[in-house]
């Protein structure tokens, strides 16, 4: 679930925001246009920035919180879906899906999704201070130092941990498991230019967990096609977010199927959706869903199909703008899941209804 794949989220730049000079003794003053987490007006300012929580939040922990993206809740609701989608998936016909389970799979989303960022952040420290967009994170400006991230990180993995024992046995050799794609995730990226696949096979692990939490076992026939289709819709919404920064990448040498890809982007991530759309409405088969959910999934292709033929993949903030768009996708799909699910019951009370007066019309 969650709890051990999202560790490698935030190696893509997502950019942080800004950090508070000399932040517990750090050597590295940043520009005097950052100030306490938030960026200073100046001649470049387009317009009022929009709140976040970093504004109301206590000024000594702003690194800690911009370092764990809490304030960018994109990557923790995009670790979450597939677990819930999941979750939703396994809950018994005519019912709605376990509220414990979402709450403690949407805990450990945040939890291992900022664990996930501080890990990124202490391997990319280096490239991060080479990059506009991202010298000002916490590590690379010097805010926070090494060891103050490693406490963190180590605050959160315990957090996370704790989410993890609230659920079955069954559950922790499957979400140990998790930790070597973890693992493998931040060396892809200097050796491949398929680290969006290792991530896909990393961030998705909830769609196994999910089932796992509410049976105690895996339905291979329902949760290995959602699996790999959330797979191939990670492929999609981060080779889009990957173009964001593919100059910087060829100059710092981070490899990316977004460079990959090139001019071949649209048509190769139109094959990840097609793909994406079939292995869900097997999925759907599989776990007996009803129509409900197999039009919230054509809903969901259409969407994904828009994205990749209108974003301009020369223009950071346009992809950025669809990569964020993805967790429209998530919550359609869970709803057709839900709803789906709820339907089961009254189709099967139909059908059952049907069989009774056919044996009465035969006797």
């Amino acid at each position: 679930m969650a709890l051990f794949s999202g560790t490698v989220f935030c190696a893509r730049r997502s950019g942080l925001g800004v950090i508070t000079t000399g932040f517990l003794g750090s050597r590295n003053p940043i520009p005097t246009r950052f100030v306490c987490g938030r960026t200073s007006s100046s001649s470049n300012d387009n317009g009022p920035r929009k709140k976040s929580i970093l504004d109301y939040a206590p000024q000594k922990s702003i690194p800690y919180l911009q370092l764990a993206r809490i304030d960018k809740p994109i990557g923790s609701q995009l670790l979450f879906i597939p677990g819930a989608w999941s979750i939703a998936l396994a809950a018994p016909a005519g019912e709605l899906p376990s509220f414990r389970l979402l709450a403690l799979f949407a805990a450990g989303s945040v939890l291992m999704r900022g664990a996930g960022c501080t890990i990124n952040d202490m391997w990319d420290v280096k490239y991060d201070q080479k990059v506009e967009r991202t010298r000002t994170r916490p590590l690379a400006s010097g805010a926070i130092t090494y060891h103050q991230a490693t406490y963190f990180l180590a605050a959160q993995l315990t957090g996370a941990l704790g989410v993890l024992l609230s659920l079955n046995f069954f559950c922790f050799p499957l979400g140990a498991l998790a930790l070597l794609p973890v693992a493998l995730y931040p060396l892809a990226k200097r050796v491949t230019f398929w680290p969006q696949a290792v991530l896909g096979l990393t961030f998705n692990w909830g769609a196994l967990m999910g089932w796992a939490a509410a049976h105690g076992s895996l339905d291979l026939s329902v949760v290995l096609p959602l699996y790999a289709a959330c797979v191939c819709w990670t492929m999609v919404y981060d080779t889009i977010y990957a173009h964001q920064d593919k100059k910087d990448d060829v100059v710092v040498g981070v490899k990316s199927t977004a460079l990959l890809f090139g001019d071949n982007t649209r048509p190769v991530l139109t094959g990840f959706s097609v793909a994406m759309g079939s292995l869900l409405a097997l999925t759907g088969y599989n776990a007996s869903q009803t129509m409900a959910y197999y039009l919230t999934v054509l809903l969901a292709y259409g969407h994904l199909q828009h994205q990749i033929t209108s974003t301009d993949l020369n223009s950071p903030a346009d992809c950025h703008e669809k990569f964020v768009s993805n967790q429209q996708i998530g919550r359609l799909i869970f709803v057709g899941i839900v709803l789906g699910t709820l339907l089961k019951k009254g189709e099967n009370a139909t059908e059952e209804e049907e069989d009774g007066n056919a044996s009465h019309s035969v006797t």
